[in-house]
């Protein structure tokens, strides 16, 4: 979890406009998801559209929020030729140069999507959300949003398609805004680690439970926690069972729900989440 990541390199911002990757101006608040109090948070759930024809299978993708990289679920990947989509904050990327050579190296695998720049949740207001501080504003999700795009960029890699914020909670009116910057927000269906805070074998049995047309979410940055460990185990279980796994950037998508959370309790609450 980045709870402490420096702020994003100067001219971030800059650069990314000049991109087109943040719009003109911020937009009025918009609902999202409508109909729901203000003080809600909302927790976009997705699922791959994959046709009845097509085979069975699953899209892995793996958050890098922070620190380093966790070979154990690299090596596995690589070993099974499983392709991923991963999301990498402007923090990760700057400080794991080999390991984004390595994911650089298998372009048909790996596809790396934007996580933000200061791994920030898009949620406005001054409250935390489990132990995180918030963006807090639009033009701070916007900052969050456009830093992690162009330190992308600025790596070589394409531009992102993808963004899913930290603690993969948003404030509706930010979920607008990032759609606005031509991002589509990444939901997820299996949360297989709960923000790598699960033993390994409770990992490994969530991914080997995938049914096709999963999206799952798990964490690539924690090598000093069993729950890589488990990772790895069920991927292998779930590839052995014969499950395909397609990368997200690349298959047919639809939103299935849109989750509400009431904020208040999770102000305080400090426990690991998804994007975390």
């Amino acid at each position: 979890m980045c709870r402490h990541c420096p702020h994003s390199r100067a001219g971030l911002p800059r650069r990314a406009l000049l991109a087109g990757l943040l719009p003109a101006a911020l937009p009025a608040a918009a609902g999202a998801c409508p109909g729901l109090p203000a003080a809600t948070l909302v927790e976009p759930r997705l699922g791959l559209a994959l046709p009845p024809s097509a085979p069975r299978s699953v899209a892995l993708t793996l958050d890098a929020c922070d620190g380093r990289v966790d070979m154990r679920i690299l090596e596995t990947l690589l070993r099974l030729e499983v392709p991923s989509t991963i999301f990498a904050t402007a923090r990760w990327v700057h400080g794991n140069a080999a390991a984004l050579a390595l994911l650089r190296a298998h372009p048909a695998l790996f596809g790396l999507q934007n996580h933000g720049a200061r791994h920030l949740p898009a949620v406005l207001g001054p409250g935390r959300v489990y132990g995180l501080a918030p963006a807090g504003t639009l033009a701070a999700v916007q900052a969050e949003v456009a830093g992690g795009a162009a330190a992308l960029v600025e790596a070589g890699l394409p531009p992102p398609r993808w963004y899913r914020g930290a603690t993969a909670l948003y404030s509706p009116e930010a979920v607008t805004l990032i759609e606005t910057m031509g991002l589509r927000v990444a939901g997820f269906s299996l949360n297989a680690d709960e923000g790598a805070s699960l033993p390994a074998a409770a990992v490994a049995r969530r991914i080997a439970a995938a049914r096709g047309n999963e999206v799952i979410i798990a964490h690539l940055n924690h090598p000093e926690r069993p729950s890589g460990a488990g990772v790895a185990a069920g991927v292998a279980a779930l590839r052995a069972a014969g499950m395909g796994f397609v990368r997200l950037e690349e298959a047919p998508v639809a939103a299935e729900d849109c989750r509400a959370w009431h904020r208040p309790p999770l102000l305080a609450a400090a426990r690991h989440r998804p994007g975390a």
